[in-house]
């Protein structure tokens, strides 16, 4: 099982395809053994590292508080620990966030940036996940659905339009029973999310950036990337046709993202 030892602690990792370096940061709970890294079509184009992070998936669940600055820690390490000197930087949802203070506070790791479905915090924070975790399955599934693309309807043959087939592995994933160490892994992880706040300091962000965002997101909403573009210097925005999954629900989102790093 490939890991790194960073930060005192053990990172999952998979590394697929060769070329102009990329890592991949995940959104909250990300787990490679559900999210098929070996499938991401940025792997056809770039060489691109994936890893669960800290409280999640594989790698090391300490039994202490962390922060945004421990999972930016981690981000840097890794694109060290590659043996890059820089890289692309693609964060979805809370990965994000992760990769907004990495460009902040190593900007000399990160070439383009990539920022989807995210928010800068303080007045425009992302859906605060704590208050699904304190729901019972069924509740929170219902609430997440319609937070993630709110067109959301549970009668209709394809109830998140786009997803199809995905729709049902989303269900089923949240569904699915958790190990006692997950479960607080993920809170962990939730908290340092809360406490997420960029918004006075995106100006320091160097790199070229792409943000991205869903028409119908409520998980993370449009007005959050808006405010993104409108702090980032070198930021553009491009919005699709989706919600929280949109670059699964938009055939155009994966083509204009890849051609954003190829650039």
């Amino acid at each position: 099982m490939p890991t790194a030892s960073i930060n005192d602690i053990e990172i999952y990792f998979e590394r697929y395809g060769q070329g102009t370096p990329v890592l991949n940061i995940s959104g909250s709970g990300g787990d490679l053994r559900n999210t098929r890294a070996d499938l991401s079509p940025l792997n056809e184009h770039f060489d691109v590292l994936h890893y669960d992070q800290r409280g999640g998936g594989q790698t090391s669940k300490p039994d202490v508080a962390y922060s945004m600055a421990d999972y930016a820690q981690d981000a840097a390490e890794m694109i060290v620990h590659a043996g890059w000197t820089k890289a692309h930087v693609v964060g979805t949802s809370f990965g994000g966030m992760v990769a907004q203070h990495l460009a902040i506070t190593r900007p000399e790791l990160v070439d383009r940036l990539v920022l989807k479905c995210t928010s800068p915090g303080g007045l425009l924070p992302s859906f605060p996940l704590q208050i699904l975790e304190d729901l019972d399955v069924e509740a929170a599934l219902e609430l997440r659905l319609g937070l993630y693309d709110n067109r959301w309807d549970p009668g209709a043959d394809d109830p998140i339009p786009g997803l199809g087939r995905i729709y049902d592995w989303i269900v089923k994933q949240a569904r699915q029973e958790r190990s006692a160490e997950l479960v607080i892994g993920s809170r962990r992880q939730i908290a340092a999310r809360a406490e997420h706040d960029v918004s006075r300091k995106l100006g320091r962000i160097r790199a070229e950036t792409l943000v991205c965002a869903g028409e119908y997101d409520d998980m993370a909403p449009l007005k959050n990337s808006v405010a993104l573009v409108e702090s980032i210097p070198n930021a553009r925005l491009q919005v699709f046709q989706g919600g929280h999954f949109f670059w699964l629900q938009d055939l155009d989102a994966m083509p204009a993202i890849i051609e954003f790093l190829a650039a």
